[in-house]
């Protein structure tokens, strides 16, 4: 009972009646699991993220183009140079990569995991998470060295996924290499700030967006991990894109060549309009502008070579050495609101079930994290080479698209 009259306080001292009316409605032992729940809320957080929720970029933040390099235009002697200092810390076992395999394959119609969607890929067709494992297994077979491999998973979907790699046998991966962590989450709110009651009569949660992948990272002791194992670069993507190259030396090596904590690839921009993030310098530092923020004069900016000025889309590729992996834990991110739509309960205990948009969700992006570092290598890769996602049903980033650019590029890998 002492929880429940603590809850209720917290409640009050946060305006937070809605909820509170509900606490008051409820069984003893549903009053008590909503209470312990309401006690663990980061009540100055959400009251200042809400409090921002409308908050633009400043719109005199000085933006200018960022400096790339493109993979197809180095020699011969330049790739081998940058290739053997990349190759150096992979033989030495000093490299990992993270996933992040949070979230659900909902808007592919599948129930489960992103992950553990299986593409119609050659004779029986691959998991999302056996192309990537696959992708691993062959750098092991280059370097007789296996790389660790941490994935994020969601409190959602965490068990499902252990529960998947256990029954495929890690896809031969080496299970010891293998290791798992949630990312962090953070209530929901209605458009007056109130938290959301789901029908089980808990508040309704979700994930923290990708730019929470370094403080969960932490909190799971997983850079503990990483440092315990000698580990010095990780790279970090998502789980939707099958052609991820994760273990790129030509990356390593250029971040290493040109003394930068920090590299991330990036792929021509299709067309000017293209509805994508892309790489900038803003005040100075690296950072990625949303199309959204882009004026028409910025989109169709060309240089003296007919190349867009603005033309680096950001494929979420990204590689960090330890040192940055665990200071970027420590800084303040940025945190970005969306309108959703939610189920929720009212204070009579009836589920409503909206017609449109009632929920704000905030998410911290990785790309926040760049206005930290002094500087960052670009590497421009091909699209048909490295970039597959299966975000989609149908259409653009489908399993279909996906699937042809999969097969198309391992056709070609037959041939050489």
């Amino acid at each position: 009972m002492k929880k429940i009259e603590q809850a209720k306080k917290r409640l009050e001292d946060n305006k937070q009646f809605k909820v509170l009316s509900i606490l008051e409605n409820l069984m003893d032992e549903k009053k008590e699991q909503l209470a312990k729940q309401i006690l663990k809320v980061d009540f100055n957080l959400i009251n200042r993220l809400y409090q921002n929720k409308d908050s633009k970029k400043n719109k005199n933040d000085k933006i200018e183009p960022i400096k790339y390099i493109d993979k197809n235009k180095l020699n011969n002697k330049q790739r081998q140079e940058i290739e053997k200092l990349g190759e150096k810390v992979l033989r030495q076992n000093q490299y990992a990569v993270v996933t992040m395999a949070g979230g659900q394959g909902t808007r592919l119609g599948w129930k489960g995991p992103k992950g553990t969607y299986k593409l119609d890929v050659g004779e029986d067709g691959k998991y999302i998470f056996e192309i990537l494992a696959n992708t691993l297994k062959r750098t092991t077979a280059k370097y007789g060295k296996e790389v660790y491999w941490y994935i994020m998973t969601s409190i959602e979907n965490n068990d499902e996924t252990i529960n998947f790699f256990e029954k495929h046998n890690y896809f031969g991966y080496n299970k010891d290499k293998v290791k798992f962590f949630t990312q962090n989450i953070l209530p929901l709110l209605d458009f007056e700030g109130n938290l959301l009651v789901d029908k089980n009569y808990t508040i309704k949660e979700a994930s923290d967006g990708n730019g929470g992948v370094f403080v969960a990272l932490k909190n799971s002791k997983m850079i503990d991990d990483m440092k315990a194992h000698n580990i010095k670069w990780v790279y970090v993507c998502g789980v939707d894109n099958i052609m991820a190259n994760m273990t790129d030396e030509i990356l390593l090596g250029l971040a290493i060549k040109n003394d930068v904590s920090s590299a991330s690839k990036s792929i021509k921009k299709a067309y000017p309009e293209e509805k994508v993030g892309i790489f900038c310098k803003r005040n100075g530092k690296p950072a990625i502008i949303e199309y959204t923020e882009m004026d028409e004069k910025m989109i169709y900016a060309e240089d003296e070579n007919g190349e867009l000025l603005y033309g680096e889309s950001n494929i979420v590729g990204h590689l960090f050495n330890i040192q940055t992996l665990e200071k970027m834990a420590e800084y303040k991110f940025e945190y970005h609101c969306a309108r959703k739509k939610n189920t929720f309960i009212d204070s009579d205990l009836k589920e409503v079930i909206p017609n449109e948009p009632n929920t704000l969700k905030f998410e911290a992006y990785i790309f926040d994290g760049f206005e930290y570092l002094n500087d960052m290598v670009i590497l421009r890769v091909n699209r048909e080479e490295e970039f597959a996602p299966i975000k989609n049903a149908t259409g653009v980033d489908s399993p279909e698209s996906a699937k042809e650019i999969y097969e198309n590029f391992y056709k070609k890998e037959e041939k050489k």
